[in-house]
Parts: structure tokens; C-alpha cells; sequence
């Protein structure tokens, strides 16, 4: 019985330096290969993985003591996948806090209203904080794997301020741009007034997008939704620029010519009739609002005045009138 009460306060005395040891450890400074230094979690990580990642990084920490020091605190499986930043002087115990709290660091990346895809996607190649997955993939190509049909993401994407973990992928950042778009359709189209002469969502989104690039001033918005409503509803040719630009395509110049409103293509709204086959931009809420519900107006015709607002007119005559006034510099 002596025996096995000194054997027991042996083991007892190595548990206690052990842990003593480890608690030392756990509170002296690491040493980083950079400061400050960012690293990644991936989801799913195991402790001793996400030990793994830390010291391919350049974080020199040793892994059983880690895994101790996390026995200790009852923390083995609470670490928390994301992106990290440690600096100079940073301990182990404060490193195992952030991974168990979740202590992240986030990017930011501002997608913005009435831009294309091709526009976005320079911004995306650009950011330094994103894994560039998507490289080398047609747009098609992003489409499918994105779950979107016809191969075109114009007007498939929310334009919003987007948090994110640093490098992450850019194809979870498109694909929460694809949800948040959807989700704002399928709760906008619901609540659309009675007797557009719409379809599907499909084709009030497109009209959303013809609006988004149309309007200069945000109290034109539904004005201008309700000249292009009013015109399908008559028969009428849409006749706006920005559908017959898009057509072009990257040929554009920066100049709209007398040839080009005359060229065919399925976007020359001067030559065809009814909406373009697909969005043209990506369109704010504030636009697929105004798509949905048009000002109640008779108006057929706008023209910019060149202060950002534009002026309405019910008649051809009154329209004349305007675009001498404001774009040929007549009285």
C-alpha cells in the first residue's frame, strides 16, 4: 500500500511539473517567421492539422505542446476554421484563444452597382486577399459552376460590400453575390404591382439592369422605370444606349456612333423589339425596386439635362423640345 501511495505522488508530482511546464511554455512569446502574420484554418481542421498549418505559415510552435496546453484548457476540438493574424510577441495561450474564439480577421471587397461582370472581375483578380481560384475560367465556365444557365453572369450578382475570411476562395465570394441577388428576387418579385408587362423575375431583372445604367439621380429612378414599362406596354422600342453599348461589347470605344444604333446585334434595342435577351449590369435593389414598382406616369421619353437628372416628356413634340434645349443648346 506504501508503494502504490508513492507511486501515486510520483505520477502526481510528474503531472503537476508537467503541467507547469506547459503552463510556462504557454505564456513565453512565439517566434514568427514575419509581423505581422496571417495564416489560414481551413474548415474541418483538426488541432494537430491546424497546428500544422500555423507552422507552414512560419509560426514556430511545437505541436505536442500546443496539444497539451489545449488539454489543459478543455479546448482540443474547439478550434475555429478562418483566416488569423498573429504578431510579434503573441503566446501560444493567446493563439489557442484565437483559434478557440474565433477570433478572425476579415477582407473586404465592395462590388458596385451598374458594373458588368468583366468590370467585378478586374476587381476580384486585383484583391490581394482572395485565393484567385476562378483564374483561367471563361465566364461560361464560372456560370456552370456557379449553377447560372446561359453562361452570362451580368445581373446575376448583388452589388454589396462583402466581409470575407482573407484568402478564402473567390468562388465562395460570387456564389454568395449569385444567393444574395436571388434572394432579393424571389422576395421583390412577390410583391410586384399588378398588370407589368413581365414574364418571369428573369425579364424584371433585366429591366432592372436597363434602369440601373439609365438613372443619374435616385428620385429619377422610377421615372425612368415607368418610360420603359410604358413603352413595352404600347409596343414600342426601348431605344436606351446602354443596351445597344453592351451589344458592342469590348469593341467600344467610348463613342456612340450613328452605325452603331443601326448595327444589329440582339442587345440594339433601336432595332429590336422588347427587352434585351439579358441583364446588362448588375442592378441595385434600389432599381429592381423600381422595376417592380414604376411611377404611376404617362411618360415616354426622357432625355439627361447633364446635372445627373433628366428630363420627361409624354410627347414626341415635348421630347423634341427637351433635347434642343438641354443636348443641342437651344432656348
Amino acid at each position: 500500500m506504501r508503494f502504490l501511495i508513492k507511486a501515486f505522488f510520483l505520477v502526481f508530482l510528474l503531472l503537476a511539473a508537467s503541467a507547469a511546464g506547459i503552463w510556462y511554455w504557454a505564456n513565453q512569446p512565439l517566434t514568427l517567421k514575419t509581423s505581422p502574420l496571417d495564416f489560414r484554418v481551413t474548415p474541418g481542421s483538426s488541432l494537430r492539422a491546424a497546428i500544422g498549418q500555423m507552422r507552414d505559415a512560419g509560426i514556430t510552435v511545437e505541436p505536442n505542446l500546443l496539444a497539451g496546453l489545449a488539454r489543459l484548457q478543455k479546448a482540443e476540438t474547439g478550434i475555429k476554421a478562418g483566416s488569423y493574424s498573429a504578431s510579434n510577441g503573441v503566446t501560444p495561450l493567446q493563439l489557442l484563444t484565437k483559434l478557440t474564439r474565433g477570433e478572425t480577421t476579415l477582407g473586404n471587397l465592395t462590388l458596385v452597382e451598374g458594373w458588368t461582370f468583366r468590370q467585378w472581375r478586374a476587381r476580384l483578380d486585383r484583391h490581394p486577399d482572395l485565393q484567385h481560384l476562378s483564374s483561367g475560367l471563361s465566364e461560361a465556365q464560372l456560370a456552370e459552376q456557379l449553377g447560372i444557365a446561359g453562361g452570362v453572369l451580368d445581373g446575376r450578382l448583388f452589388p454589396d460590400t462583402y466581409m470575407f475570411d482573407k484568402q478564402s476562395s473567390d468562388l465562395e465570394l460570387l456564389a454568395r453575390a449569385v444567393r444574395a441577388m436571388q434572394a432579393r428576387l424571389d422576395s421583390e418579385w412577390p410583391r410586384r404591382d399588378a398588370g407589368l408587362p413581365y414574364r418571369t423575375p428573369d425579364e424584371a431583372l433585366i429591366m432592372a439592369s436597363i434602369i440601373e445604367k439609365e438613372t443619374g439621380r435616385e428620385s429619377d429612378r422610377t421615372k425612368v422605370a415607368a418610360v420603359f414599362v410604358n413603352r413595352l406596354r404600347k409596343g414600342m422600342l426601348l431605344q436606351t444606349d446602354p443596351t445597344v453599348i453592351y451589344g458592342l461589347g469590348e469593341g467600344f470605344d467610348g463613342n456612340l456612333r450613328k452605325r452603331d444604333l443601326l448595327e444589329d446585334t440582339p442587345y440594339n434595342t433601336y432595332r429590336r423589339p422588347g427587352l434585351p435577351p439579358t441583364p446588362i449590369a448588375m442592378p441595385g435593389l434600389a432599381s429592381l425596386q423600381a422595376a417592380l414598382h414604376p411611377a404611376p406616369s404617362d411618360v415616354l421619353y426622357f432625355v439627361a439635362r447633364g446635372d445627373g437628372s433628366s428630363e420627361f416628356s409624354r410627347t414626341l413634340d415635348e421630347h423634341n423640345r427637351a433635347v434642343n434645349k438641354y443636348q443641342r443648346g437651344g432656348k
